[in-house]
């Protein structure tokens, strides 16, 4: 009796593991796009192949050019001098859970690079007038998988009412 207890009791433990659902982890994009929104630059992706439940670093990253105008209140850029345009690496980061179904859905949002020290003089507004982003890329950070995009993105004219702006 306890030998048939023993071997029910080790066919029952196999038939338990046997019925777990097997977790293959191989991690790829299915879709990543691109999209400029307002000034922004909106990375959406999906990605499967992670694991149930996993928590996944990812980096939308960027060289962006901004040209920043001063606007006086008769809705002009008055003069050259009044006009910046600065360039630099941006990015985005963001941690995402794979859930039950190994897979993340999300988006990331790239603002563009700040006016630095440039500042309008007092009765003007500061103001972006176009934004570019260039070599843009998508990482896992997690699982070292990188999507380097093909195409420049461009706000054209923010301040297309305002002469001299762009």
């Amino acid at each position: 009796m306890k030998r048939l207890s023993t071997l029910l009791s080790a066919s029952l433990a196999t038939l338990a593991v046997a019925a777990l659902p097997a977790q293959a982890v191989s991690p790829h994009f299915l879709s990543v796009t691109g999209q400029i929104s307002g000034t922004n630059l909106i990375v959406s992706f999906k990605e499967a192949g992670l694991g149930n439940n996993q928590n996944i670093d990812y980096t939308a990253s960027a060289n962006s050019t901004a040209t920043y105008v001063c606007v006086n209140r008769g809705g002009k850029n008055p003069s050259a001098q009044n006009k910046e345009t600065v360039s630099g690496p941006v990015s985005a980061t963001g941690t995402f859970n794979s859930g039950n179904n190994g897979q993340v859905t999300a988006s990331l949002a790239i603002l563009p690079p700040s006016p630095g020290g440039f500042s309008c003089p007092p009765g003007q507004s500061l103001e972006l007038a176009r934004v570019t982003y260039s070599n843009v890329q998508l990482s896992d950070d997690t699982n070292g998988i990188v999507i380097a995009f093909q195409q420049t993105f461009d706000t054209g004219c923010l301040l297309p009412n305002v002469k001299g702006a762009c």
